[in-house]
């Protein structure tokens, strides 16, 4: 077996495992300790993450404490519309709605704990094929050749080199490769 399942450290972990209950339909599927002194497993549909609290001690400091975050979860649903709407009434801030973007249908949000989320699906099959990446490219104006190699191989990360029309300051056109 092989997954990820990422811990977030927060200020209030029982508010938190709270709050993910109403935001996402959340359900418990571990949990040890009493109060803010838990960590629990929590699942939204297949996917999993962990919930614990924050402790400075450990060198583990949550999105408040240090007054941002270092990264962000993306939730992958059917429905980001509704899932975001319903983060959003349970007391979540929207930063960006649900819309196109990137080859998926995606809006985002921060958590009252101070946690970045994605909220979206895939617009088509996810990774794109090579011919995928390439229409893709084009959509977004850009020539761009992938890896073949990468993409027979079906890893995530296909190697770019990116060509542009767009001209540099002073209107120099981008060098043709």
């Amino acid at each position: 077996m092989t997954g990820i399942e990422p811990q977030l450290w927060v200020q209030g972990a029982n508010a938190a495992v709270t709050f993910y209950q109403g935001a996402f339909d959340a359900v418990v599927l571990h949990r040890v300790g009493d109060g803010d002194d838990i960590v629990a497993q929590l699942g939204v549909r297949d996917a999993r993450f962990w919930v614990t609290e924050a402790n400075e001690n450990m060198k583990r400091y949550s999105p408040r404490a240090i007054g941002g975050t270092t990264g962000r979860t993306l939730l992958v649903v059917d429905e980001p519309e509704a899932f975001l709407r319903q983060a959003v009434t349970a007391g979540a801030s929207e930063t960006a709605s649900v819309c196109d973007e990137h080859g998926w249908r995606l809006g985002r949000i921060v958590d009252p704990f101070g946690n970045e989320w994605e909220i979206g699906r895939p617009l088509d099959n996810w990774p794109p094929s090579e011919n995928g990446l390439h229409e893709w490219f084009d959509d977004l104006g850009v020539v761009g050749e992938a890896s073949a190699y990468g993409a027979r191989l079906g890893v995530g990360v296909v190697r770019v080199r990116w060509r542009s029309n767009v001209p540099r300051p002073g209107n120099e056109p981008f060098g043709r490769q």
